[in-house]
């Protein structure tokens, strides 16, 4: 058994997943479109919006598609486990790009260098980088 996460987007899929690429998370190694093959379109919008796909990289999989009756994203957050102060900076500023910052990067009292974001297209993100003690 392996658990994943799986996005629910609106319309905004494509752009997210183009974004979490920039981010230098990782990339789509999987990705079919709404009316490309499978059930009917119930909507004629979301004619070539992503039905379904798979992100990959170093140490990260989730899934992700667009929904006409997609919820906002709330009650759950992707929590990376990073090495090094430096790059969990880096990340975290490139998540956070047209984001809010809900707990800024800085040393939490369990001792860790933490920080949480909601990203530009509701997704929460937490970053933590266990200091050498």
């Amino acid at each position: 058994m392996q658990m994943s996460n799986y996005l629910f987007f609106t319309t905004q899929c494509e752009a997210a997943l183009a974004f979490y690429t920039a981010c230098g998370l990782g990339e789509v190694t999987e990705i079919k479109r709404h009316g490309e093959a499978g059930p009917p379109l119930k909507n004629a919008a979301m004619q070539g919006k992503v039905m379904h796909a798979k992100f990959e990289g170093p140490g990260l999989r989730f899934y992700a598609s667009d929904n006409d009756d997609a919820e906002p994203m709330r009650g759950s957050a992707h929590i990376l486990m990073m090495n090094g102060t430096q790059a969990t900076t880096d990340l975290f500023a490139r998540l956070a790009e047209g984001g809010i910052i809900t707990t800024p990067l800085g040393i939490q009292p369990w001792g860790d260098y933490y920080g949480k974001l909601t990203d530009r297209f509701g997704v929460q993100w937490m970053l933590n980088c266990a200091l050498p003690a």
